[in-house]
């Protein structure tokens, strides 16, 4: 039972590790590329419409990528930034590659249901277009981006337990390396309940801090 707790805390660990950074990579990414979606799009503040469909479409081919694939195809890449492309370490690139596209997507999604009359009325008062950015879209989307990137969070949580199939470490890597291949279903049970408390609290984290944005509001 002690060697179970062990082993369920350092993948828990593992999979915490990875999830924070690949999430912390995606929105660093995924965000500024969300606000240019929705800017230069035809009905943004500075629309640039061959700009925006050549990012669009990249985006789209970017998500299109199926998550075991995406990871297989960066081997090289990943291996070439840390020298390794297995580990908990190695598995943060194709994570946070594979969850910008998604925020991307969230970004401008909450982007284009903030109120045009609200934009205008800054534009009207002089607001230039980074304070229109800074002051208006991204305040009034924010709820709405929280909302999305909780759930973008929990698609990291099956993503990282997917890894696991690879080398990738975690939970996932605990499930099929000490629960499936050496047929102990204790093991494997245990992961999977972590998996799913992991989903349950970030969740409930995700829903509190929407509801406490839209209070203030």
């Amino acid at each position: 039972m002690e060697q179970i707790l062990i082993l369920v805390g350092t993948s828990t660990l593992e999979t915490l590790l990875m999830v924070f950074f690949s999430t912390f990579f995606a929105i660093l990414i995924g965000f500024p590329l969300g606000i240019l979606l929705n800017i230069t799009n035809k009905y943004g503040i500075t629309p640039k419409p061959v700009f925006n469909l050549v990012l669009s479409r990249i985006i789209d081919v970017l998500r299109s990528f199926p998550f075991v694939i995406l990871m297989i195809v960066l081997l090289p890449f990943t291996r070439l930034i840390l020298g390794t492309a297995i580990g908990t370490t190695a598995t943060i690139i194709p994570l946070s590659i594979a969850a910008a596209p998604f925020v991307a997507r969230i970004t401008e999604t909450a982007l284009n249901e903030v109120d045009p009359g609200v934009v205008q009325a800054s534009r009207a008062m002089g607001s230039t277009n980074a304070q229109i950015i800074i002051k208006v879209l991204i305040p009034e989307s924010l709820p709405s981006v929280v909302s999305g990137i909780t759930l973008t969070i929990i698609n990291l949580v099956s993503y990282s337990a997917m890894a696991g199939t690879l080398g990738g470490g975690g939970l996932g890597d605990l499930a099929i390396r000490y629960g499936y291949q050496r047929f102990r279903t204790e093991i494997m049970i245990a992961a999977v309940v972590v998996i799913i408390i992991l989903v349950a609290l970030i969740q409930f984290a995700g829903t509190c801090l929407t509801n406490k944005i839209l209070s203030k509001r």
